[in-house]
């Protein structure tokens, strides 16, 4: 039995980071349009007009990428079952220093939600920065609420991207190994991913 197992083929990791490159990108040079506090990222980009026109071309990545990441996985992070229910009760062990294990299959439900939440943050950015790209071609209250709302979701995205992060890192050993490499210890996916772990063993016997 090998110590290894695949989680993620190449292309998906591309992709995966295409959509995080994107998304910092976007994250530097929408703080200083966000705040003047954060006008000094502009110098990362050459400035004001260097930043807005970064900020464009990488919104542009993002809205396609994500959204074709999350139709390509779309089955798995949709659906809920009587696992996940049980993990979303018990904040998926996190909150607890006895260990709590759960037959979840390849993502958990924390997952699930981030990767739902950032395909409909990804339609709100996008949408509403049409609106905010052509103000002069819209109502004044239409593009008021559209920055409103862009900003809103901009705020959440960090939230979510940075507990994300944590998880894929501290808080979890081992994940990151999967968006690195392609490949996980078996050890860590039955532990982490018993579900899914037995569905991928079946398949390759």
């Amino acid at each position: 039995m090998s110590d290894y197992i695949e989680r993620f083929r190449t292309s998906e990791r591309i992709l995966h980071w295409v959509v995080t490159c994107s998304f910092f990108t976007l994250l530097l040079t929408g703080l200083g349009l966000y705040s003047r506090l954060f006008n000094g990222f502009f110098g990362l980009f050459g400035g004001g007009q260097g930043a807005i026109l970064t900020h464009k071309i990488s919104g542009i990545i993002f809205f396609f990428s994500s959204l074709y990441m999350f139709f390509n996985h779309k089955k798995d992070v949709s659906s809920f079952d009587d696992s996940d229910w049980q993990w979303i009760k018990k904040y998926g062990g996190y909150l607890t220093k006895y260990g709590v294990h759960f037959d979840i299959g390849k993502y958990n439900p924390g997952q699930k939600l981030f990767a739902v939440f950032i395909a409909a943050a990804t339609v709100a950015l996008g949408l509403t920065g049409i609106f905010i790209w052509f103000p002069g071609s819209f109502p004044r209250w239409i593009v008021q609420m559209s920055l409103l709302l862009h900003s809103t979701m901009f705020v959440g995205s960090i939230m979510f991207v940075v507990v994300h992060v944590y998880l894929a890192t501290i808080g979890n050993p081992g994940t990151i190994e999967a968006m690195l490499y392609g490949d996980v210890r078996t050890l860590w996916a039955k532990k982490h991913h018993p579900k899914w772990y037995k569905d991928v063993t079946e398949e390759n016997q």
